[in-house]
């Protein structure tokens, strides 16, 4: 662990005890607030360098990324000029952050220590969510009418596109494994995608559930994570069986689901202002232990198991800036 890691952690550890006994209870506490002066406009995803102690917000409504230092809890740079910024990602190896622009339709680099811009990956139409093959090393964003389009970040070229039923949200990728898992709203679905053949190999049914948005994983025990928006639920799935096992009501309006792997836990982030913590009990149980205030419009956010830490963006809402609050789960 280096330095400045073991520093920030002792720093956010302090000003945890120092917060009295009354919030033990609580399965999050907020440790730091990072004010976005001047950010308008709604939020859409995150990045985290977690080895830089970096995060990357994209602040789609304000058309900029906003990247964020995580040693000294505050803002450290904006990117301007980008269009509908929605997914990013950061690549520590090749020092390379991308940003995806939904309404230019592109995947554009900047390198990762200087940002100046280094390849603009187009015809990507309405670019979304973005991942990352670790193994492989390509890179994966949702775009269009529905396809899921195939990055080589070395060289900035698009290599395929996997067709989809309709434009994609949320997707998630296996890492013991060649599927991924696609949030198909419009489609009223989720698409399982064979990686290796680059086609779809099944599509999963949302019989009961609609606007089928954010998505989290937890591969060793074989189970989906399904925000949907109507009704407000989230739905889990056996990835081994392709159906639905439980499913359990949220709050409304989410965009983003994490799954902490570490307590079995799920945060949820809706943006009719609640931050939603879903403890997994034995076998496929699942309750709401906590529903912590946020903000209207607060429905995106990011977890990373590595700092052990989740990041909420929240917009500018009634005479109040932009922040990115930090919480630690306790």
């Amino acid at each position: 662990m280096t330095f400045r890691r073991v520093f920030v952690l002792s720093v956010i550890l302090a000003a945890a005890l120092s917060s009295g006994r009354a919030a033990d209870s609580q399965p999050l506490r907020l440790t730091h607030t990072i004010p976005l002066p001047g950010v308008s406009g709604r939020f859409d995803h995150f990045a985290c360098d977690a080895a830089g102690l970096r995060l990357v917000v994209a602040a789609l409504g304000n058309d900029t990324a906003e990247v964020l230092d995580l040693a000294k809890f505050k803002h450290q740079k904006s990117l301007p000029g980008l269009s509908k910024p929605t997914g990013v990602l950061v690549l520590t190896e090749t020092k390379q952050v991308f940003v995806a622009n939904g309404s230019e339709g592109t995947l554009r680099a900047f390198d990762a220590v200087s940002y100046e811009p280094t390849a603009r990956i187009g015809e990507l139409d309405d670019a979304d969510n973005a991942r990352f093959d670790a193994a492989a090393k390509l890179v994966y964003v949702g775009f269009g009418n529905g396809a899921l389009g195939v990055v080589d970040p070395a060289t900035g070229k698009l290599l395929h596109r996997i067709p989809l039923a309709a434009h994609p949200e949320a997707f998630q990728l296996e890492a013991n494994g060649p599927r991924i898992f696609v949030n198909v709203p419009d489609a009223n679905q989720i698409a399982v995608v064979d990686r290796v053949k680059k086609t779809v190999v099944a599509k999963w049914p949302l019989e009961k559930w609609r606007a089928n948005f954010p998505m989290a994983l937890d591969e060793e025990r074989h189970r989906l994570f399904v925000g949907c928006r109507h009704p407000a639920r989230l739905v889990v799935f056996d990835t081994d069986k392709g159906v639905s096992v439980s499913d359990l009501e949220i709050s409304g309006d989410t965009d983003d689901v994490f799954y902490d792997a570490k307590r079995q836990r799920l945060y949820v982030s809706c943006g009719v202002g609640f931050l939603d913590v879903i403890q997994c009990r034995d076998g496929d149980h699942y309750e709401r232990v906590a529903r912590i205030a946020t903000r209207d419009g607060a429905r995106t956010c990011f977890f990373s198991p590595e700092l052990d830490l989740l990041f909420l963006a929240a917009p500018k809402r009634s005479g109040h800036e932009a922040e990115i609050r930090i919480y630690q789960p306790q």
